[in-house]
């Protein structure tokens, strides 16, 4: 049986190792019963691992022809010939067994319904909803927080009203109930002193900075005290290095205020690297096989910046990694999932993922197509989100061999939700 390429970019190439049959076809009957037998389909789409009926329902659609699948053979009504039929062949293969990245047809087809995607889209959607509500929930709590912290770091006491034109307090402002010295202005009177000594002496608690760490050292022990006191220095630290980071313009590697010569190789000036720090942390972790939720934890309690984290534990996952790639993307899917419970950190995971393909091996970035699309149907990435990254990556004009390798999913991505939107 004479063999070709599979493929019509590959024809020319002696030494491509994807083979199929040529295919064979023959003209039988006449007048309008005339129909084109396609004798050797079952050898052709046992070579391509696609279902014989596919092909000929293919070639069916392209010509506007009846077609009919038998058990070795295919029939099309009309009369065909070789040429065009493998020329029709060759685009099926195009469009369906090809990788869209490499070109490689080691390939399986998987159906979703379109029932499925509709409902799968609609969960997200109520997801995205609920997700919207808990934040909000949440920024009004702290807000309310952040009031009472600033009315009692200012000592406030609630005050008498009275209710206009009217001499009468409001049952809203009844203060009976009050300690005695919020009553009195903050004044220790004497019904609350004991042994009614200083009477007339006005009592007021300082409530600076500086006077409360002083009682903190009185109260506690020594080296309790010394703790806390580090503690609350190291909280105002944190506020002006956020500020300072925030201004800083310089940015070379992705949520990263340091200059990088290397994927996550931060330059400390002869410190300890907190990033390589975090990533052999996360490896000593999954060496003791922790699970997702306890991974998370690890992830939380970093001070680095989000997308430097979102880096360190995709390094540590998949440094090294080669051919296999999407394999072991699969194997640790639940870890991904676990860091990336909201929108903002797909889009972080998404650019880890850009940032780890400019320095994986060229076996692993051909894999990426493969990974892009095992997250989105393992519900890690959203079609959305997939799509903005892409746009704005475009947008801002870089280049990286990720985004190029990325093109034909994100285009098969793009396509399939406009002919949803067709079908709707």
């Amino acid at each position: 049986m004479a063999l070709q390429n599979i493929g019509a970019s590959n024809k020319n190439d002696a030494f491509y190792r994807y083979k199929m049959p040529r295919m064979v076809t023959k003209t039988e009957g006449r007048g309008n019963g005339i129909r084109t037998k396609i004798e050797n389909i079952a050898d052709i789409a046992k070579a391509l691992d696609r279902p014989a009926s596919y092909i000929t329902k293919y070639f069916g659609y392209e010509l506007g022809a009846e077609n009919k699948c038998e058990q070795r053979t295919a029939l099309v009504n009309g009369a065909h010939d070789t040429a065009k039929l493998a020329g029709l062949l060759d685009n099926f293969i195009k469009k369906f067994v090809q990788c869209y990245g490499c070109g490689n047809p080691e390939t399986k087809i998987i159906l979703v319904s379109d029932k499925t995607q509709k409902t799968k889209k609609k969960g997200r959607k109520d997801m995205k909803e609920m997700q919207r509500d808990d934040n909000k929930c949440l920024q009004e709590g702290k807000a309310a927080d952040d009031n009472q912290k600033k009315l009692n770091k200012k000592g406030a006491f609630p005050k008498e009203s009275t209710a206009e034109g009217s001499g009468n307090k409001s049952s809203d402002d009844d203060h009976s109930t009050l300690p005695c010295c919020y009553r009195h202005g903050g004044s220790v009177c004497a019904a609350d002193d004991e042994d009614g000594d200083d009477d007339d002496v006005q009592w007021q608690t300082d409530t600076s900075l500086d006077a409360v760490k002083q009682r903190m050292k009185d109260q506690l022990s020594t080296v309790t005290a010394e703790l806390v006191t580090l503690s609350m220095d190291g909280s105002e630290n944190k506020k002006k290095q956020k500020q300072k980071d925030s201004s800083h313009k310089d940015i070379s590697v992705y949520g990263s205020t340091k200059p990088v010569d290397n994927y996550g190789k931060i330059e400390m000036s002869g410190k300890a690297n907190p990033y390589n720090e975090l990533v052999e942390e996360i490896k000593a972790n999954l060496g003791n096989a922790v699970t997702a939720a306890q991974l998370k934890k690890v992830l939380c309690s970093s001070t680095l910046p989000s997308q430097d984290v979102m880096n360190a534990l995709f390094e540590a996952l998949f440094e090294g990694v080669g051919k296999g790639f999407n394999e072991e993307v699969v194997k640790n899917k639940e870890y991904l999932a676990a860091a990336v419970p909201d929108e903002g950190s797909q889009t972080l995971l998404l650019v880890a993922i850009e940032a780890f393909g400019s320095k994986c091996s060229a076996m692993a970035l051909k894999e990426i197509p493969f990974v892009l699309r095992t997250l989105y149907y393992g519900d890690v990435l959203e079609e959305e989100i997939i799509l903005h990254w892409y746009n704005v990556a475009v947008a801002s004009g870089r280049n990286s061999q990720v985004l190029q390798i990325a093109k034909p999913f994100v285009e098969c991505l793009q396509s399939a939700d406009y002919e949803s939107d067709e079908e709707e």
